[in-house]
């Protein structure tokens, strides 16, 4: 890469950063369909009287999700973290079904 000026620099950073808004807002939408997704496992569950995690499933995700983010070039600690958020998230959100039975 050559010489940068302060405006071809900031050009550059316009560009990239409205690529970085639009994976935002498609990050934002894939999880919230995700969300509509476990929302309805969750209160298949809890009519089912099924317990809200499932230890074995989560493992089994996780495995997936690094495999996943290592062919991908991503830091598969990082991808495994994130997914523990949603995993959390989830489990919560299908306790308060089991609550509402």
């Amino acid at each position: 890469m050559g010489a940068v000026t302060p405006d071809d620099a900031r050009e550059e950073l316009l560009r990239l950063r409205a690529s970085i808004d639009n994976l935002d807002a498609a990050l934002v939408h894939l999880l919230a369909e995700r969300f509509k997704c476990t929302e309805q496992v969750g209160r298949l569950k809890a009519h089912a009287g099924m317990p809200p995690a499932d230890p074995e499933r989560e493992a089994v995700q996780i495995a997936r999700l690094r495999a996943l983010s290592e062919s991908s070039g991503l830091d598969p600690h990082f991808a495994e973290k994130f997914l523990n958020v949603i995993i959390a998230e989830v489990i919560q959100n299908h306790r308060q079904f089991l609550d509402e039975e």
